[in-house]
């Protein structure tokens, strides 16, 4: 199957031609391409030196909130209540936590500053958001995401003190639940989320539950 080259123009091929998850290159990060992507089932993932790909992968790593799975260590500790938790008040360094924070496996980020920039706008526009556990006064572990309709869609997370991470995530997911947005995009599958419940299904599938989310009012 072919990989398609954007223009300027605002559109996408259908995600049924992606090969092998990747469905397009170029295009551009303006507000109104990642709304219209993410409301497709489509999001930008790539790294430095690289021109902008654009995938839908199949299956897609996906979460509801009535799936969390929280283990008894996690209980402990979120009930132990370790750090302060908010909402979108250091979105920008929840960024740049994600972008610098090592992971097994991975030479440098794709959090790279055009994906910095671009995010940005789509917090500006109410469109992205950060969950933040605190120490004090210190940022300690969060996530970050894209929320339209009743769709979630998680990004990146990162901890620097013990189930930081964990906690925020977990928090999420119940404020998620609260405000009606039953559905989380995990996107690709890690081990990680798998604990949490996450599980892959069809591609199709989640595009059929993703029109249905996105009957809903965005927040």
């Amino acid at each position: 199957m072919p990989v398609f080259r954007l223009d300027k123009r605002l559109v996408f091929p259908p995600v049924e031609l992606a090969e092998d998850g990747l469905l397009a290159v170029g295009g551009d990060l303006s507000v109104e391409r990642l709304v219209l992507g993410y409301s497709q089932g489509i999001f930008p993932w790539y790294g430095p030196e690289l021109p902008i790909l654009w995938h839908a992968p199949d299956p897609r790593m996906v979460l509801t909130p009535d799936e969390l799975i929280v283990n008894r260590s996690l209980r402990k500790a979120i009930r132990r209540q370790p750090y302060q938790l908010k909402l979108d008040t250091a979105f920008s360094a929840v960024l740049a936590a994600c972008a610098e924070v090592p992971r097994p496996g991975q030479d440098g980020t794709w959090i790279i500053p055009a994906m910095v920039e671009a995010y940005g706008g789509l917090h500006a526009r109410g469109f992205s958001h950060s969950f933040e556990a605190w120490d004090g006064d210190v940022l300690v572990g969060g996530l970050y995401g894209v929320s339209l309709g009743g769709c979630f869609y998680g990004e990146s997370m990162f901890a620097r003190a013990p189930d930081a991470s964990k906690i925020a995530f977990a928090a999420a997911v119940a404020q998620l639940a609260a405000w009606g947005i039953g559905l989380i995009d995990c996107q690709v599958h890690t081990e990680h989320l798998a604990r949490f419940g996450a599980r892959e299904m069809p591609r199709a599938e989640f595009m059929r539950r993703l029109a249905v989310a996105l009957e809903s009012p965005t927040r």
